[in-house]
C-alpha cells in the first residue's frame, strides 16, 4: 500500500504494508491524524486494496498489497457504493453517531459478503460516537465476525473511551508537527539528551526507565491533588454515607481516566521524538518536526542507527502504547517497551 502527502502519512502506510505482506492483518484500525480528509483517503484505499481484483502487487502470502484503482471493486468505494463496504458518519442534526447506527452495522458486519473477500465498515469521525454507541459496539470491535474488517477514523482521540482504543491497532496519520505542553516537551528532552551518548545497554536502558518512572509518579501525584480538592468530598462531608461512596467511585474513575490521559501524551511526545530519528537514518534532517533544541541529540542517536532499527522502534513503542491502555501492569510494560528500543 502507499500513500500520499507527508512523512507521518507514508510511516503509516509503510507500517501497514509491512504487516500486510507478513500475513498480519488487523480486525480493527484506529486512523489517527488532523485532517479527515487524509484518514478517509487512507481508509478508502485500505479497503480497496483488501478487495482488489486485480492487485498490482502481491506479498509472498499471496495477500494484496496495491490496489489497481481500476477494476470494479476498486472504482465503486472509491465512489463509497459498494455493498461490502460501509460508511459510518454523524447524523446531520445530532452530529454525533448513535446506538442505532452503530447496532445497523453491526448486524450488515454479520451478513455474508455480497462480492467483496472482506466486508469492511469504516468509521468516519469515530471520536463522534456517543457512549451508548461506543458501549454497543465495544463487544463486535473485539471479536468482529470472520472476513471483516473496521476502521475508525478519529481527530480528536481524548474523544474516544479507553476501551475502544484499546481494542485497535493505531496508526497516526498526522501532519507531522507535534504539538505539546512545555512539561512534557522539557521531560522528552530530558530523554533525549540521556540517549545521546552511547552507554552500556542496561545502565542506559534503566536511567531512560527511571526518568519516564519519576515524571509519571509526580504526574499523577499532581492529579489526584487538583481533582480531590475539586470534589464535593471536600465541601460536603456531612453526606450520607452512600452518597460519599458515589463520590469516591467517581473520584477514582477521574484520577485514573486524567493519569491515563496525561500518560498519554507523554508517550505519544516519545513517538514524536523516535519518527524524527527515523527520519535522521533517513538523511531527512531538514524535514525534523520535533524541539529545535532536540537536533543534535536526534542527530547523534540517529547517525548510530540503520534506518530499519530506527523503524522498528517507531513499531515497538507503538505496541507499547497499545499495551498501556490494557489493564497490563504499566511498570513492566514501560520496563519491556524500553529496553527493546534501540539507541
Amino acid at each position: 500500500m502507499t500513500s500520499p502527502a507527508n512523512t507521518n502519512q507514508q510511516t503509516a502506510a509503510e507500517l501497514l504494508r509491512r504487516s500486510l505482506a507478513r500475513g498480519r492483518l488487523g480486525h480493527a484500525y484506529l486512523f489517527l491524524g488532523d485532517d479527515l480528509g487524509v484518514l478517509e483517503e487512507a481508509a478508502t484505499r485500505l479497503a480497496q486494496t483488501l478487495n482488489c481484483l486485480q492487485p498490482l502487487e502481491r506479498g509472498e502470502n499471496g495477500v494484496p498489497l496495491e490496489p489497481c484503482g481500476q477494476c470494479g471493486n476498486c472504482g465503486r468505494i472509491t465512489r463509497h457504493n459498494h455493498p461490502d463496504v460501509v460508511w459510518v458518519r454523524p447524523e446531520m442534526k445530532s452530529r454525533v453517531i448513535g446506538a442505532d447506527q452503530t447496532r445497523e452495522v453491526i448486524r450488515t458486519l454479520g451478513l455474508r459478503a455480497a462480492e467483496a473477500p472482506h466486508k469492511v465498515a469504516i468509521f468516519a469521525g469515530a471520536d463522534r460516537m456517543n457512549n451508548n454507541a461506543a458501549n454497543a459496539f465495544l463487544k463486535t470491535l473485539e471479536e468482529p465476525p470472520a472476513g471483516s474488517v473496521i476502521i475508525l477514523l478519529c481527530t480528536d482521540q481524548d474523544r474516544l473511551l479507553e476501551t475502544i482504543i484499546s481494542r485497535c491497532l493505531r496508526l497516526s496519520f498526522a501532519s507531522g508537527v507535534v504539538r505539546m505542553d512545555a512539561e512534557v516537551a522539557a521531560w522528552v528532552g530530558q530523554f533525549a539528551e540521556l540517549a545521546r551518548p552511547k552507554s552500556p545497554p542496561l545502565f542506559g536502558r534503566y536511567q531512560l526507565l527511571g526518568s519516564l518512572i519519576n515524571v509519571l509518579a509526580a504526574t499523577k501525584e499532581r492529579i489526584e491533588e487538583t481533582l480531590t480538592a475539586q470534589s464535593p468530598l471536600q465541601k460536603y462531608r456531612e453526606a450520607e454515607a452512600s452518597q460519599q461512596e458515589r463520590w469516591e467511585e467517581e473520584l477514582k474513575a477521574a484520577i485514573e481516566a486524567e493519569y491515563r490521559r496525561r500518560r498519554g501524551e507523554f508517550a505519544a511526545g516519545l513517538q514524536g521524538w523516535l519518527r524524527d530519528v527515523w527520519l535522521g537514518t533517513l538523511g531527512a534532517t531538514s524535514e525534523l518536526a520535533f524541539l529545535p533544541g532536540l537536533r543534535d541529540a536526534t542527530v547523534s542517536v540517529a547517525a548510530r542507527l540503520k534506518v530499519n532499527e530506527a523503524r522498528e522502534n517507531l513499531e515497538s513503542w507503538e505496541k507499547t502504547q497499545r499495551l498501556l491502555n490494557t489493564n497490563a501492569q504499566e511498570a513492566l510494560v514501560l520496563e519491556v517497551g524500553l529496553l527493546r528500543l534501540k539507541l
